[in-house]
């Protein structure tokens, strides 16, 4: 049976690896959507689906390491200012001068340094739940023990994620995104998390204040690793950003209409001829 909502899936080659991506809708208001760590393009179909259907073109990138892109085990391959550079390559693959660039956690950080990286193609920015300095010391207590376990005590992680592997999927796509994370071999999650814990996380002060373009953060509460207090920061630090607070972490999959209609009316406000982000471009 055909889908109601058809993509295409195609990929192109950055430094020697292939990276995945899925394309919805059409046209020339391009926005890339990345994922969040270890998920995949599942995590943001549904959206991506509903944002081509109000006139734009959705671009789902599953960076190096995630969802169906290579997936090399050496660490550096890893680092988010190398996500970053991918990003770039994919817009130049799809001949883009320019478009909107976000994310969930990891993507948030990757679009905000692809910001930093080619300032003059990045037409907006939307960050789902960035993480910044706040969240710090609660990535550590999180993700330290998690990446020891990975790396030494590989068998018992092995048999977890061939029995999560013999689980059903198709029910719902972010359910999905988190089986397929869960799925992963041990030497893969640990070259992920490694990798984004070496170089740079996070543009430096002075970078995102000389960042220009049009941005909304959307924040929430009650989340050690994505604080609602880095939110607010980041709004403050960039020259034309605002906050759109979330009721939770699932709002946008679970309930997504208000959320989903922020981010298509912030999408017509930066394609608008005469907007800010098209006087600099």
């Amino acid at each position: 049976m055909k889908s109601p909502d058809p993509y295409s899936r195609r990929s192109f080659i950055h430094e020697g690896r292939r990276l995945v991506y899925e394309v919805h809708g059409e046209g020339e208001h391009l926005l890339v959507y990345l994922n969040a760590l270890l998920l995949d393009a599942n995590l943001n179909r549904p959206m991506a689906q509903a944002l081509a259907a109000r006139g734009n073109r959705v671009v789902l990138l599953d960076l190096l390491g995630h969802g169906l892109s290579d997936k090399p085990a050496q660490a550096y391959e890893h680092r988010i200012d190398l996500y970053a550079e991918e990003v770039i390559a994919l817009l130049d693959h799809l001949g883009a001068d320019d478009a909107v660039l976000g994310g969930i956690s990891l993507g948030a950080n990757v679009s905000l340094l692809a910001a930093t990286q080619d300032p003059a193609r990045v037409r907006g920015l939307i960050l789902e739940m960035p993480v910044m300095e706040q969240a710090v010391p609660s990535v550590a207590l999180t993700f330290v023990p998690f990446l020891l376990g990975l790396y030494y005590a590989r068998l018992p992680f092995r048999f977890l994620t061939a029995l999560v592997r013999r689980v059903p999927r198709g029910t719902f796509p972010p359910l999905d995104s988190i089986l397929n994370a869960a799925s992963l071999p041990p030497d893969q999650m640990a070259a992920v998390l490694h990798g984004v814990l070496l170089g740079p996380t996070t543009p430096t002060l002075g970078q995102r204040e000389a960042i220009a373009a049009p941005t909304i953060v959307i924040g929430h509460g009650a989340d050690l690793i994505h604080p609602f207090s880095d939110a607010e920061a980041i709004v403050r630090q960039l020259q034309n950003a605002r906050l759109v607070r979330a009721s939770s972490i699932l709002e946008l999959r679970l309930r997504p209409a208000r959320l989903t209609a922020e981010i298509a009316g912030f999408l017509d406000e930066v394609w608008r001829p005469g907007s800010v982000s098209a006087m600099s471009a």
